[in-house]
């Protein structure tokens, strides 16, 4: 008697990696499931691997930066039936740490394009992307889903207060 497939939800990381000047990389998707959306550095945790290292991990591979004072913040529970997927992800803060202090695209196979944008700039991008989700319209900044949903359900969440 052959098994079923049994699908379970995936653990990812996703990480605000802070300048000096108080800003975080984000970047565009591509090739993967939420292509064309906004996110942080990251990806899959893997076995026997802690948040912390997987957070400086992803970073380094996505982006080339190293980093210090890696800390979780919090999590989302992700349920993406567009793409059939079902993600944890645990959301992490760092600072850059060393004399590279520019994002690089080592991985263009999976991202557009790096930026350094605030706070306040990812919350107005949320609150675009959520008004326009209402009212059936499209975006110009749309976020990928567990960005979204750190809006949508940890209401006053603040990564800079963490760094």
């Amino acid at each position: 008697m052959a098994s079923a497939l049994i699908k379970e939800p995936k653990v990812g990381v996703g990480v605000f990696v802070f300048n000096d000047r108080g800003q975080f990389v984000i970047g565009q998707r591509k090739g993967a499931h939420g292509a064309g959306t906004w996110a942080l550095p990251g990806g899959h945790l893997e076995y026997g691997e802690t948040f912390e290292t997987c957070a400086a991990r992803e970073t380094l591979e996505e982006t080339g930066l190293s980093t210090t004072v890696v800390k979780f913040l919090t999590a989302t529970n992700n349920i993406m039936r567009g793409d059939d997927a079902h993600y944890v992800t645990i959301f992490m803060t760092a600072k850059i740490h060393g004399d590279k202090t520019e994002p690089e695209l080592l991985e263009p196979e999976k991202c557009e394009s790096w930026q350094w944008i605030t706070w306040e700039e990812l919350s107005s991008w949320a609150e675009t992307h959520k008004n326009a989700l209402k009212e059936g319209r499209s975006s110009t900044r749309k976020l990928f889903l567990p960005l979204l949903d750190l809006f949508e359900h940890r209401v006053g969440i603040n990564p800079t207060h963490s760094i």
